[in-house]
């Protein structure tokens, strides 16, 4: 079993990331988990809060790093395929690098996409996943 505690290293259109996943709770706050990039030490946290609709790793039924939304599509935290669309649509939005938190669910729909379209290149881009 590998230590989700080190960073591990992406590196995307030449630019280097470290990252990591953190499961995370606080008093009076839902259950979430956290993926944090950093680009020259500069920490940007991906934040996934539980709610309604919306699935975070609790350990008991699901593995460590997963998300997901009730109607499906998870997403494995800790797959560098997964993070890399992470990189990928934050640094389309223009919000990486940077010192940031962002709502992870608000970038979660595209990365969905960006994942099924990697995973089936034959699919033209913003092609939505399923048949």
């Amino acid at each position: 079993m590998h230590s989700d505690r080190r960073l591990r290293r992406l590196v995307a259109d030449g630019t280097e990331y470290r990252w990591t996943v953190r499961h995370r709770h606080t008093a009076g706050e839902a259950c979430r988990e956290v993926l944090t990039l950093y680009r020259a030490g500069v920490p940007t946290r991906i934040v996934f809060r539980a709610g309604e609709g919306r699935i975070v790793s609790g350990g008991a039924y699901w593995h460590s790093g997963l998300v997901a939304t009730a109607g499906g599509d998870p997403l494995n935290l800790h797959e560098p395929r997964v993070v890399r669309a992470f990189v990928d649509e934050a640094r389309q939005l223009g919000v990486l690098p940077g010192p940031a938190e962002l709502d992870g669910w608000e970038l979660y729909p595209a990365v969905v996409v960006r994942c099924a379209a990697a995973a089936t290149p034959g699919a033209p881009p913003g092609c939505p996943p399923g048949p």
